[in-house]
């Protein structure tokens, strides 16, 4: 099996975990928070059917990034609309720092008893879930970013008092800028984005 095919079988469960859980997270938090717009939707449920875009899908598996169908809420609903849109922002990646760390230790959990597991599904295994550790600590350090249109973009400007026209500007504007970045670093081989550097320094704590 040659390294690219490898990467693509392991790293697209992976993906439709983590986006499935991240999108699950909005939906759920914005629910709880008072707006029904997701649930209204059919968003608040962990089948990857609600929450994959083909498109986004596909940009991944092809050029390393891509996206999922955002979930949608109705800041009118919202008692504490700044607040609570921070709160549904933050979600979604702390979802997937959650599941990260918990996979390593589930892998640690795996290791001191894998001694009676036939060496290819022990491989497998491992490998499955390392995949899905890592993914899910790089969507959690690439969605925090103060980047628009990345949910820790929503943190940052809702901590701003701009009007709906300038934050759309700025999230248009933004998007392409995060796409040029993205672009460069596919090209030219250059981590831009720390994302390698955050997840070897977690999986170092767990396995040094």
């Amino acid at each position: 099996m040659s390294l690219d095919l490898q990467n693509i079988l392991y790293s697209v469960p992976a993906v439709v975990v983590g986006l499935t859980v991240h999108e699950y997270a909005h939906a759920y938090t914005a629910y709880r928070l008072g707006d029904p717009t997701a649930k209204d939707q059919g968003r608040i449920t962990l089948n990857p059917v609600r929450h994959i875009d083909p498109l986004g899908m596909l940009f991944i598996v092809i050029a390393g990034f891509g996206w999922a169908k955002p979930v949608q809420f109705s800041p009118e609903n919202l008692k504490k609309p700044k607040l609570y849109k921070a709160l549904i922002a933050l979600a979604g990646p702390l979802s997937n720092l959650a599941l990260g760390l918990l996979t390593l230790l589930l892998i640690k959990a795996y290791l001191f008893f894998s001694y009676a597991v036939p060496d290819n599904a022990h491989q497998i295994i491992v490998y499955t879930l390392f995949y899905l550790a890592v993914i899910n600590l790089g969507l959690f350090i690439f969605n925090i970013l103060p980047f628009p249109p990345l949910d820790g973009s929503h943190v940052f400007f809702s901590g701003l008092n701009l009007s709906a026209a300038a934050e759309q500007n700025m999230m248009k504007f933004g998007s392409y800028a995060l796409f040029a970045v993205l672009f460069i670093e596919s090209r030219a081989n250059v981590d831009l984005i720390p994302i390698g550097t955050f997840t070897d320094y977690v999986v170092g704590l767990f396995f040094k």
